[in-house]
């Protein structure tokens, strides 16, 4: 899918920003997660970011949030458009919260794509981004 998005132009490194799952929930999807973190480390410049799982106990129902990964990505992204580290960055989210780090990244004359899901897209940032992408579209090509 990466090839997908790149088109024809040079993939110099991709980050992921996630966290680990919660052992004590259920150990077998914990190994499974590890195990895929493990795969994506083995990719030449593919970075893993942890960040970090917040559980909540609200009613005896427990959920999880994973924090500081929007954080991380802004931070990435504004420092590597300062370091001249990138020309054109490709941002997976829907979530308009990127929007001022996406135009400092511009104000540095950086080019920003948004590739999203239309169940998770904001109007916000697409139109904020250079360009837009959707994932649904390039999945059914790959299936095709």
């Amino acid at each position: 899918m990466l090839t997908s998005l790149t088109k024809e132009k040079l993939l110099i490194s991709t980050f992921y920003y996630n966290a680990s799952l919660d052992i004590s929930q259920n150990k077998k999807t914990y190994w499974e997660q590890q195990k895929f973190f493990n795969f994506l480390r083995k990719i030449p410049d593919f970075n893993v970011i942890l960040c970090r799982m917040r559980k909540h106990n609200q009613d005896g129902k427990i959920s999880f949030d994973v924090k500081g990964d929007d954080v991380c990505l802004a931070v990435d992204l504004v420092s590597g458009a300062y370091e001249n580290l990138y020309d054109i960055a490709i941002i997976i989210s829907g979530d308009e919260d990127f929007v001022p780090a996406i135009q400092k990244a511009q104000k540095l004359n950086k080019k920003v794509v948004n590739a999203y899901f239309n169940s998770t897209s904001s109007n916000y940032l697409k139109h904020t981004c250079d360009e837009s992408i959707c994932l649904n579209k390039v999945i059914d090509k790959i299936k095709e």
